[in-house]
């Protein structure tokens, strides 16, 4: 028999040791405290209930090859963006209830990774989805100032991490940035080939100034700049990208930005948070997915937040990469053109909800379908 005091430091101990070591399997149900912090960010209705069509197939367990798997991040700042950008896949997918979400959230948000699980599950009821910790002494240590502090966020760099986050039995994943919706459906891209064993797929935009994402420094380094020698490389935006997790593994690509971002804090190569580490590693050899998949920069520049237009042709995926977000351009009347073509996806509730305002009961949570998973960096 272990005696009361020690036990409180030898159980959690065992349940350590037992666990396998990229994954911490919690099921809770709310404090007071937690339910608290949840009345004060429940302000999104409840989305109507979207059933697969005719044709689709049955899915019995996460693994299931059927499924569509897609990453976002979800933190309090951006939670509005990513409600309404799942909510605008849901409504246009052809099979809903085969898709899988897998939100990644940072560890010490002002609104729990447990909080922002229960309001995802009271907002989306039937939703297929897991919420991940990502824990920032990750990647903290790896960043390096950007021209704009919001670029700075670890959980910008959670993308670099995915490989190592879900499970192995899933082999792809589409990553999708918070700041999207999508008009068309998913499955559409899902099904894009990555040829010639190429590790991720995304639009590319060759017209791009390819050599403003990096300094002057990095040019005049004959060999820094060798790395694009044998490549053609392209601008590719990574807020939208289809990526072969098998191919990620097996070719240790997260180490290979890690060591990009290990030089720039030495030596000042690039200026742009998170997007040029992936530059060096992938520009060049991308999978070239059509440009209806991410209309971006409808954010505005970084410098002026100014309004922009669509890019011409076709559009499947609406981006608003930049300075400027729609939900907050919309609360303060002064919203872009296109800014409009988001708000049908928007499930906030303006009013404010009250702990005491609410008639009935509590609703009983359970975690029988989304668990948090933990990441540890000690481990890598």
């Amino acid at each position: 028999m272990i005696p009361l005091r020690l036990s409180a430091v030898v159980l959690p101990l065992i349940v350590c040791i037992l666990l396998p070591p990229f994954t911490l399997g919690i099921r809770s149900f709310p404090t007071a405290t937690a339910t608290a912090a949840l009345h004060g960010l429940l302000r999104f209705s409840e989305a109507p209930e979207y059933r697969n069509g005719a044709g689709c197939p049955a899915v019995a367990t996460s693994d299931e090859p059927s499924l569509v798997h897609i990453a976002m991040t979800l933190d309090s700042g951006y939670l509005r963006g990513s409600i309404a950008a799942v909510h605008s896949v849901l409504r246009h997918s052809s099979c809903p209830e085969n898709i899988f979400f897998h939100f990644i959230a940072a560890e010490f948000d002002s609104a729990s990774p447990r909080v922002l699980t229960r309001l995802v599950r009271s907002t989306f009821p039937s939703l297929n989805f897991k919420v991940y910790i990502f824990r920032e002494d990750t990647v903290i240590n790896l960043i390096s100032s950007s021209i704009r502090q919001a670029l700075e966020n670890p959980l910008n760099y959670a993308r670099n991490y995915l490989g190592d986050m879900l499970d192995s039995s899933i082999s792809r994943v589409i990553y999708l940035d918070s700041d999207i919706v999508v008009v068309d459906d998913i499955c559409k891209l899902w099904n894009v080939t990555l040829t010639e064993n190429r590790v991720i797929g995304a639009p590319e935009y060759c017209h791009a100034n390819f050599t403003k994402y990096f300094t002057d420094e990095f040019w005049l380094d004959p060999l820094l700049s060798r790395v694009f020698g044998h490549r053609s490389p392209c601008y590719f935006n990574t807020g939208v990208m289809v990526m072969d997790l098998v191919r990620w593994r097996e070719g240790n690509y997260r180490k290979r930005i890690e060591n990009w971002m290990e030089l720039q804090r030495k030596k000042r190569i690039y200026e742009l948070g998170s997007l040029p580490p992936f530059l060096l590693v992938f520009a060049g050899n991308v999978e070239a997915i059509d440009h209806r998949w991410n209309q971006h920069g409808l954010g505005g520049d970084n410098a002026n937040g100014v309004c922009r237009s669509l890019h011409p042709g076709p559009v499947s995926l609406l981006h608003w990469s930049g300075k400027g977000k729609p939900w907050v351009r919309l609360d303060e009347k002064k919203p872009c053109p296109l800014d409009r073509l988001w708000e049908p996806y928007d499930l906030f509730k303006q009013q404010v909800v009250n702990g005491g305002g609410r008639g009935g009961s509590e609703q009983p949570w359970s975690f029988s379908s989304s668990i948090l998973v933990g990441y540890s960096h000690d481990l890598l």
